[in-house]
């Protein structure tokens, strides 16, 4: 009897990673996205006073830019960035909602989260398709304080990755969903002692 794949956590952080870094992704307009890509660094254009969000999850990615076509959203970035990086910016996150249980009162909660120069938001994971599975993906919203340290040192790379959205769109549309499968980044649990916020009891960690 074959095994069936097991369905993962309800909030499981899951990335490509390796031992030094993270790599997560944005979408641009090509005016902010091509020199990025080209430099492998953010620009003097990209706003580093604005809050910014990554996304651990290629294809919640795809959900977000519609493949690349969505307009400001045509050109895909892989950015890699640090362990350390990513971590901190885990550690020092608070829920982007309130969560009753979670949070002692919704004053607490909004208290914390103006402090917390980063944010954490769950949303449904995507398929090929793009429709929601049963369990979710990490965001990441990065301000102030992050998102300085996201642009001047903790990125390591920064690679277009557009062409790789638009092939594996192609063979979605065609039918060939095992092959645009194939082509995805592979992306796999990111196990970490360390607080990360989530609507759960406290006391539980992420996998």
């Amino acid at each position: 009897m074959t095994a069936q794949p097991q369905t993962p956590p309800p909030h499981e952080i899951r990335a490509r990673h390796t031992g030094s870094t993270v790599t997560v992704y944005q979408a641009y307009p090509p005016a902010i996205g091509l020199p990025a890509a080209r430099e492998g660094r953010f620009p003097a254009s990209w706003k580093r006073d604005r809050m910014t969000w990554i996304k651990p999850s290629f294809l919640w990615m795809m959900y977000r830019c519609g493949w690349a076509t969505k307009e400001g959203q045509e050109t895909v970035l892989a950015v890699e960035i640090t362990r350390e990086g990513f971590t901190w910016a885990l550690e020092n996150a608070e829920l982007s909602h309130y969560v009753r249980g979670v949070h002692p009162d919704p004053a607490t909660w909004r208290r914390d989260l103006r402090r917390a120069p980063t944010r954490v938001q769950w949303d449904p994971e995507r398929d090929l398709h793009l429709n929601p599975l049963p369990y979710r993906s990490l965001q990441l919203g990065l301000a102030g304080e992050a998102a300085r340290r996201y642009a001047d040192e903790w990125t390591v790379s920064i690679r277009d990755v557009t062409p790789l959205a638009q092939e594996i769109h192609t063979l979605v549309r065609a039918g060939s969903a095992r092959a645009a499968a194939a082509l995805l980044p592979r992306e796999t649990p990111w196990h970490t002692t360390g607080r990360v916020p989530r609507p759960s009891a406290p006391g539980v960690h992420a996998g």
